[in-house]
Parts: C-alpha cells; sequence; structure tokens
C-alpha cells in the first residue's frame, strides 16, 4: 500500500471504535468529526496529502525495499549520514507545515520504531520471538503508513513510590496474566498524546525498574490497536474552545489532545509483544537499541523549527510597532537568533559525528543530542516570555473577528493600526501572538516542552552520569602537574 493519503487516514479513524471520554461525554465512532479532534485530525490528515505532492515528495519519501512502493521516509534505517540528512529533510517537512507545535507527528514514533527493528538481534537476547516481532511490526507500520503513539508513565498518585508500589502495585498497567496465545494487561498509563487520534498505541518501558520480581509484571513492550477491546481513554478538557482561525490560529489547527489511557484487562496476542519480563532490558531500551537517538534527532528537528517560527514571530511585532530599533528589544531578538543557531549547530554535530552501531545502523552522536535535549526545554521557556514583552498591554485590547467584520471596523482601522499594518492586519498578528504566548494552548506547550523527556532535574543528574568527563579532568590534573 505504502503512503496514505489525507482522507484514508481519516476514512480508517472513523471506521474505528475507541472508548474515548472528553468533556462528561463517551465518543466510540467518527472521531474525526468530533469537534475537539476534528480540526487537529485534519492537520495530520494534511500531513499525509504532503507525501504526495511533487513539492515534497523527495524528501518525505523512499522506496520500500520490500514491495518498491512510496513508504515515509521516517521509516528509513539509517546506514549513512546520506540517510540521516534524508530523515531530517522528512522531517523537517513536516516540522515547518506546523511550525514544531504538533510534538506527536508519525515521524516521532516512527523514528523509534525504525532503531528498534534496526536493533533485531537485541531483542533476541530475550526471545528470538521478540526480535522477529519488532521487525514484523515495524514493517507493517512502514507498509500500512500507520500513525502510532504511545504512553509514557505510570499515573501520578504517590511520587514517593515507585509506580509498581503505588496504591500496592494496583495502580500502574501490568500483565496480570501470562497465557499461551498472549499477555492480559490490567492498570493505567499517562500520557497519551494523540491517542484519540491514532491508529495504534505504543507501550513502551519508561521509567526506571529495578531488577527484582516485584518490577517484573511492569516490564514490557507491546503494541496495541487504538480501538482494542478494554482501551480507555480519558481525555482532559480542549484548549481548543471553539474559535476561528483567525482568532484562535494555533489552537484550532494544532490542539494535540493528551490522555490517560486505562487498560481493563486487555489481552495482548504474542505477536505484538516486543518484551516481556527483563527488567534489567527494558531499562536499557531506548539507549542500546538507539531508539533514543532516533528519537532526539528527530525532536531536535522539530524544536529548530519552532525556534525560527518564534524568531519570525517575534520580529514581525517588532517591526510592526516600531520597536525593533530598541536595544532591550534588540537583545531579546538575539536571544532568539541564538537559539536558534545553537540548535542548528547541534544537530550539524551530530550528524557530523554520526558512526554506525552493531547493527550498521548510523546513529547521530548521542552526547550531543542529550545535550540539546537537556538544553532546549529550558530555554525555549522564553519564546512566550519575550512575546509577552514585545506586545505588552497589545495582547488584552484584542477585538475578535466578529469585530473587524462588523461597525466596529471603522475604530479598528483607526485606533488599532500599527506602524506598519492596517487595524485588522494588526489585530490577526496579535491573535497569534496571543495564542503562542498566554493563551491555555501556549501554557499546555510551555509545559509539554519542559517536560518532554521527564523531570529536567533527573535527566541534568542522568546527563552528568552517563557524559564522559575523564578527558576533560585528565587534562586539568596535567596542567597542575605541569605547573607544580
Amino acid at each position: 500500500m505504502g503512503i496514505r493519503t489525507g482522507q484514508q487516514y481519516l476514512d480508517k479513524l472513523n471506521s474505528m471504535k475507541p472508548h474515548v471520554v472528553i468533556g462528561g461525554e463517551v465518543v466510540t465512532e467518527n472521531i474525526a468529526e468530533h469537534p475537539a479532534f476534528a480540526n487537529v485530525a485534519h492537520t495530520y490528515a494534511r500531513l499525509f496529502d504532503m507525501q504526495h505532492e511533487p513539492d515534497y515528495a523527495e524528501a518525505l519519501t523512499y522506496d520500500s525495499p520490500s514491495t518498491g512502493d512510496k513508504v515515509s521516509a521516517s521509516f528509513l534505517i539509517p546506514r549513512t549520514r546520506e540517510d540521516l540528512a534524508h530523515r531530517r529533510a522528512a522531517i523537517r517537512t513536516w516540522a515547518e507545515y506546523s511550525n514544531g507545535f504538533l510534538g506527536r507527528t508519525g515521524d516521532y514514533m516512527n523514528s523509534a520504531l525504525t532503531a528498534l527493528a534496526g536493533a533485531e538481534k537485541w531483542f533476541a537476547q530475550a526471545d528470538p520471538m521478540f526480535g522477529e516481532n519488532i521487525r514484523a511490526y515495524y514493517e507493517q507500520c512502514r507498509e500500512s503508513d500507520l500513525l502510532a503513539t504511545h504512553t509514557l508513565i505510570p499515573p501520578q498518585a504517590n511520587r514517593s513510590v515507585s509506580g509498581s508500589e503505588q496504591m500496592g502495585g494496583q495502580l500502574s498497567a501490568r500483565v496480570v496474566e501470562e497465557r499461551d496465545d498472549g499477555i492480559v494487561v490490567k492498570g493505567a498509563r499517562m500520557l497519551a498524546t494523540i491517542g484519540p487520534i491514532a491508529d495504534e498505541l505504543l507501550v513502551f518501558p519508561s521509567t526506571l525498574l529495578r531488577a527484582t520480581p516485584e518490577d517484573a509484571p511492569y516490564s514490557y513492550a507491546f503494541a496495541v490497536p487504538n480501538d482494542a477491546d478494554g482501551v480507555r481513554y480519558l481525555c482532559r478538557a480542549s484548549l481548543y474552545h471553539g474559535g476561528s482561525a483567525h482568532d484562535e490560529p494555533l489552537a484550532s489547527r494544532f490542539e494535540e489532545m493528551d490522555a490517560v489511557v486505562v487498560f481493563d484487562n486487555v489481552f495482548i496476542p504474542n505477536e505484538r509483544i516486543f518484551m516481556l519480563g527483563h527488567p534489567e532490558l527494558c531499562n536499557g531500551f531506548y539507549s542500546e537499541t538507539g531508539a533514543g537517538a532516533l528519537m532526539t534527532h528527530q525532536v531536535v528537528t522539530r524544536t529548530i523549527a519552532k525556534s525560527e517560527f518564534y524568531l519570525g514571530l517575534a520580529s514581525e511585532i517588532a517591526d510592526s510597532i516600531g520597536i525593533d530599533g530598541f536595544q532591550h528589544i534588540q537583545e531579546d531578538l538575539a536571544e532568539l537568533i541564538q537559539t536558534v543557531e545553537i540548535g542548528k549547530a547541534l544537530m550539524t554535530a551530530s550528524e557530523a559525528e554520526a558512526a554506525v552501531n552493531d547493527d550498521g545502523v548510523m546513529l547521530p552522536r548521542w552526547s550531543t543530542l542529550n545535550a540539546a535535549r537537556n538544553w532546549y526545554p529550558k530555554v525555549a521557556q522564553r519564546f512566550p516570555q519575550i512575546i509577552r514583552k514585545f506586545c505588552a498591554s497589545g495582547l488584552m485590547a484584542l477585538p475578535g473577528e466578529a469585530d473587524v467584520a462588523s461597525q466596529a471596523l471603522p475604530d479598528i482601522e483607526m485606533y488599532l493600526q500599527a506602524k506598519t499594518l492596517t487595524g485588522p492586519e494588526r489585530i490577526r498578528l496579535f491573535k497569534l501572538a496571543f495564542d503562542a504566548s498566554i493563551s491555555s494552548f501556549s501554557g499546555r506547550q510551555g509545559l509539554y516542552e519542559y517536560f518532554f523527556f521527564g523531570d529536567p532535574v533527573r535527566m541534568a543528574g542522568a546527563l552528568v552520569n552517563s557524559y564522559d568527563r575523564d578527558p576533560a579532568r585528565a587534562r586539568v590534573r596535567e596542567f597542575l602537574a605541569r605547573t607544580g
């Protein structure tokens, strides 16, 4: 089959029967038409359509090694630096369309599956079946162009104990039965972004597991269809409030729903299981397979596009109201420029120092990407702050699209004009600034980016513990020895 069209994606989504709870309503059909999901589902459909368009097809696709059909380049197992560049071009194409505001485009989990398929031997350590399963599942997703998301961590009931200890071990999703033909899973997991509009849900290891018998039921990796029996999604309230693309320019397009997933005795057949037990292997699921590297390669590419968007937005605002000559404004613009260029430099360095692993997969340099993923969540918090500073009270003086089309237009044209924009044009720009800096949508974006890879403090500790500082320390000792 190969790459899907947007309509094929929507038709498949509407044919599924998930159990989705949102706003007190249970939605079980035609999910792509529901007001909470319709706009973002159609945005995702647009991404599928881009794969078929001549302007984007070369970057977004490659020839399937098994069928020759065009498939998504996010499934390309990189063997060379050129392959990495092809993957980045595909990721960047989608990221520029969404300006980095879509955090769960298909290329994110596709990147994980690609690395995992290349690490088939690693899975076979536990059971040859697991290696065969991950390869077959990757190929199924590649050839059917499926959209997958994943669920990450146990619910936050009692953070002072491990997930396997919360509420006596009854809270977190766990294996409650092992059968000849599969397993049964019960409990809950967070946080399935886009879960309601995905084809597949990947349930992979997340928090560190102890190599004890108590953690064995929580040690797994598997895939489940979005509408499997017993899977329920409990959604947060939508951050899109029903406004037009004029009044909610970002939320109306890019509001990705987050959900808690409840597994109510869900059966997972053997062919969809990639790891079972082996907590020590689960702890190395991302680092030892290369999945962490390819996933972060996708994330850094996306966040560069987002940084560029905020630089462009801040520059447009500054020029429109004549503040671009002020030194304190230029200082903030310089900060945004630095953020863009540092992100690009880290990406370039990671690819320039890429190396082939034992499985023959060309992986970008992990220590460089690890630095990037520790750095960006903090600098990204400055983006909305800068936009608010530039716009100031202008963000609170914004009539809506209906007002622009009303008898208030003469007043809008007279009193809300800018140095370089008419009143209606200025309102449109500042509505975008509002949605990027002060709306509930922007608040969720800030939280999402800050905790994207986990607690920044724990991430910093992991960076310190994994980084080889011995050569730098040796130079200091050598210098002291010479000067002593």
